[in-house]
């Protein structure tokens, strides 16, 4: 079974070093002709993940039809491009299980991955890969453990197989809903996070920033009829605590930055941004009390600054744990 990722991006191209030092072979999509040319002459992502060496296994690529060709696809390009991207050609993706490495609510649909892939690529596989990782750790051969969100079993059991390696550990799971909102709305809490110490809040507010948040995505999932053990899992609780506690983090590093300065420059691909705002749209459609990210929300949009919001949470009613 061939593999290709879709996107030479930090994290794609990890995967792709990743899988290829388990002795296979992974065509990696890059967008830029230069920069795929680049990669094959060089051996190296120097843009995105300086110092990582490809090894033989990965051939670099700008030819999509050609990558497509593999037997599965790992799509690693940003959430907000992925509606467009599966668009440009539904005959590349038919049969095919498309596996969603990205994470986050689409702003246009208010869908997550795996409901993009359904929609825009109804003859393909959806799955979904999520959980606590960074591209710079599973690039470096660290052992890493995700979850592989399949709904039929048997391409749960096969996709399984293939895409573990002696470090990187797939557990398989049927409950796409609950992965997805797993990985878009700790992002959403980790802005919240990074927020909280670049404020100068301290330890203590952000583990009750983190314990709560982790309420409050709960909250949506199960109204929107995840499990939830998967929000207790690797792509909830685990990637939650990840993303809050690391200034790899691109969401945490984002949020510090706003804390420190009340504004911020988005410097990489920042999920949690569009995130934070469908989310706050889809919880008050669906009357889910959902305040962390109501104000983080606030604050993006430029309707309180860092200091309001921590106000307006402070000063909500007091009730039960």
């Amino acid at each position: 079974m061939s593999v290709a990722v879709l996107g030479a991006g930090a994290f794609g191209t990890a995967l792709a070093v990743a899988l290829a030092r388990g002795d296979q072979k992974v065509a990696l999509w890059a967008r830029d002709p230069a920069q795929a040319r680049a990669m094959a002459s060089s051996r190296q992502n120097a843009a995105r993940l300086a110092g990582v060496t490809l090894p033989p296994g990965v051939t670099p690529t700008a030819d999509l039809a050609q990558a497509a060709r593999a037997d599965v696809l790992l799509l690693a390009v940003p959430m907000q491009a992925l509606a467009a991207f599966l668009a440009q050609d539904s005959a590349l993706w038919t049969g095919k299980p498309l596996v969603a490495c990205c994470k986050g609510v689409d702003l246009g649909s208010g869908l997550g991955p795996a409901g993009v892939i359904a929609a825009r690529a109804p003859g393909a596989i959806p799955a979904l890969l999520s959980g606590p990782s960074f591209a710079v750790d599973i690039a470096a051969g660290l052992p890493t453990a995700l979850t592989l969100a399949v709904a039929d079993e048997t391409a749960a059991r096969l996709l399984q197989s293939r895409l573990s390696t002696p470090v990187l550990r797939l557990y398989r799971s049927a409950d796409l809903a609950g992965v997805e909102l797993g990985g878009a709305l700790k992002n959403v809490i980790a802005i919240a996070c990074g927020m909280t110490i670049g404020a100068g809040l301290g330890e203590s507010a952000r583990a009750a920033l983190l314990t709560r948040g982790h309420a409050e995505m709960l909250r949506l999932a199960l109204a929107r009829g995840a499990r939830r053990e998967t929000l207790a899992g690797l792509s909830g609780l685990g990637d939650l605590v990840l993303t809050c506690t690391s200034e790899k983090s691109r969401n945490f590093a984002y949020g510090l930055r706003l804390g420190r300065a009340g504004q911020a420059d988005v410097t990489a691909t920042t999920e949690g941004i569009a995130t934070a705002r469908a989310v706050d749209t889809l919880a008050g459609r669906d009357g889910v009390d959902m305040p962390i990210t109501h104000a983080i929300a606030a604050v993006l949009n430029g309707r309180a600054s860092v200091a309001e919001a921590a106000e307006a949470l402070l000063a909500r009613p007091l009730r039960p744990e």
